[in-house]
């Protein structure tokens, strides 16, 4: 066996190893958790349709926004959020939070937290609506 075919051969085996474990680790990331698909009425585990709280949780809006949406030292508070958007205005800002550029608000937080908002262009339509619905509800105490 020659050089080549052995450096092809170790960068093959090297390849598998980390496609095995880029699997291991996407299942373990999407892995369901007691919160996700949880049915209030029987308290088990469903398939049925998750609601905005367990979404919100799922696409990590806690982690910059603070576990009760009130803000932290990342990401301004939800808690006014009415203010300013409404529904459609709201789902297109988190598909697409870069079109907001230039906007003074926003330049204004990027400043201030020196981050910027992820996009979620990815997440289902339905599921952003049912976030803009949960962020935009007066049962929050907006």
């Amino acid at each position: 066996m020659t050089n080549a075919q052995k450096w092809v051969f170790a960068f093959l085996i090297l390849f598998i190893a980390l496609f095995a474990l880029s699997r291991l680790v996407k299942e373990e990331e999407t892995g369901t958790d007691s919160t996700e698909y949880y049915s209030k009425e029987d308290g088990e585990l469903s398939g049925g349709e998750t609601d905005a709280l367990t979404l919100i949780n799922k696409q990590g809006c806690v982690r910059c926004h603070g576990a009760d949406l009130n803000g932290t030292g990342l990401a301004p508070s939800l808690m006014s959020i009415k203010e300013y958007w409404d529904r459609d205005d709201l789902i297109n800002y988190l598909r697409n939070p870069s079109s907001y550029s230039g906007d003074e608000r926003f330049e204004a937080y990027k400043k201030q937290y020196n981050t910027l908002m992820p996009s979620y262009n990815n997440v289902d339509v339905k599921d952003l609506g049912k976030i803009a619905d949960y962020l935009l509800s007066d049962r929050r105490g907006n």
